[in-house]
């Protein structure tokens, strides 16, 4: 068996793994370097060749499988985040081979190859969680459910003939979820039961010495802001991921106990939601106005200024980024002005990036000098903490362990515990990097 670090492994965001047994290989995750797409700037880089995204460093570099292309035979995705599948529009060409992902995770990818004009319904193979697919004579799937900060999040379970390999990039491990079901305890069980032979973990919290709170916690902070904030004449704007769509129903849920209308701004929140919906897997747009396109925020956005303390805003920028939402209104290149005492909810944390903290307290900075209120960090992670990540080694009893999303040294917490359990470095442990191939 060899393990290709492709992208993920040197940066948060990026990743790509690919999986080789028997001269046949699966690939896991296709994704986008975020800060470096969305800081560009000259021009918009989506303009940009493929080779082009590769070398500024938005796409991963998958050379180490450029003499191989023929032995890819999935391509797999375990959930919908841009940093794991927004690389396939661009990458996915290269191989002869179905995509396949959880109907809510397909279903955000077609947003992405409607957006380039590239059909690809004939290759999209959705799976539906507990079903099992089987990829070739070497190649047998899983998905199983998990929880992370959207919804159709999976484990990517793969049997072959060397031993079974789960890739959990990304993941937390969540009892008490607003939107969707609890991860599958009893499917974790058994496939320790039945013997993991690698692990691929999602450590980019693992120096975080606790379990990672639930959801639950995170309305119950929001809450007490929207609610429990003086805010009668004042505008309120809260800004997310706009994947995460048990925060947003948390939004709609305290926005609607004040009696203001809720309305959303951003093709991105239009694109997560609108999806869902198709899918059933929500019901908000009865609840809340949805509007993506630039012009008609633009004329929404009219509309609510002279009458802000009636509405209750959500809108794309909770990292800063320069031609979101928020930071067009933060710097008047909309129809907006904030006034004194208006209130902007961050229910996020900042990537852990030189880029995106350095666009986040520039919007921050913008909002102050307007005497705007900031109510930062109105949120739980959506990554697993140390405490997991020894929940989950215990649950899967892998042999051979990998953390994965990040920098090294944002993944040592994962590596010192996994010492601690026992695990040897270079033999059962195994830090990788971005180009590196391990054979077991």
């Amino acid at each position: 068996m060899k393990i290709y670090a492709i992208g993920g492994y040197n940066e948060v965001g990026k990743n790509m793994t690919a999986i080789e047994v028997n001269g046949e290989i699966i690939i896991c995750d296709m994704g986008f370097y975020l800060p470096k797409l969305l800081n560009y700037e000259e021009g918009d880089p989506r303009d940009l060749e493929t080779k082009d995204l590769v070398k500024i460093g938005v796409l991963p570099d998958d050379d180490l499988l450029e003499k191989d292309r023929t032995k890819v035979k999935a391509i797999i995705l375990g959930h919908c985040h841009l940093d794991h599948i927004g690389a396939v529009p661009y990458l996915a060409e290269k191989y002869d081979c179905p995509v396949i992902g959880a109907p809510y995770t397909l279903g955000i990818l077609q947003h992405l190859l409607d957006e380039r004009d590239l059909h690809y319904e004939k290759r999209l193979k959705p799976l539906n969680f507990n079903a099992k697919y089987k990829i070739s004579d070497t190649f047998e799937l899983e998905l199983v459910r998990i929880t992370h900060s959207t919804l159709h999040t999976a484990l990517i379970v793969l049997r072959t003939p060397e031993g079974t390999v789960v890739y959990a990039n990304d993941f937390k491990l969540d009892f008490h979820p607003v939107v969707g079901k609890k991860p599958n305890l009893e499917q974790l069980e058994q496939l320790g039961k039945d013997g993991v032979h690698v692990l691929i973990m999602d450590s980019l919290k693992s120096n975080y010495e606790m379990k990672t709170p639930s959801e639950k916690v995170a309305r119950e902070m929001l809450k007490d802001v929207i609610a429990g904030v003086q805010s009668k004449n004042q505008a309120i704007v809260v800004t997310t991921f706009s994947s995460h769509l048990a925060r947003l129903k948390s939004i709609i849920d305290f926005g609607k106990s004040l009696h203001r209308k809720v309305v959303f701004l951003g093709r991105s929140l239009y694109k997560y939601v609108d999806a869902a919906e198709q899918l059933n897997l929500i019901s908000f747009k009865h609840k809340a106005d949805m509007v993506g396109w630039r012009k008609l925020v633009d004329k929404k956005l009219e509309e609510i200024s002279p009458k802000r303390d009636k509405y209750l805003i959500v809108c794309t920028g909770n990292q800063g980024e320069r031609d979101s939402i928020l930071s067009r209104m933060a710097h008047q290149e909309v129809p907006w002005k904030f006034e004194p005492n208006d209130i902007v909810i961050f229910s996020c944390k900042t990537i852990p990036t030189p880029e995106t903290i350095e666009n986040r307290a520039y919007l921050e900075k913008t909002l102050k000098d307007q005497h705007v209120r900031i109510f930062k960090d109105i949120h739980v992670s959506g990554h697993a903490s140390s405490e997991d990540h020894r929940d989950l080694i215990h649950l899967l009893q892998p042999h051979h362990l990998i953390p994965s999303h990040g920098p090294h040294e944002l993944l040592q917490g994962a590596e010192e515990l996994a010492l601690s359990l026992g695990y040897e470095k270079g033999k059962t442990l195994h830090l990788m990097k971005n180009g590196k191939i391990l054979q077991l």
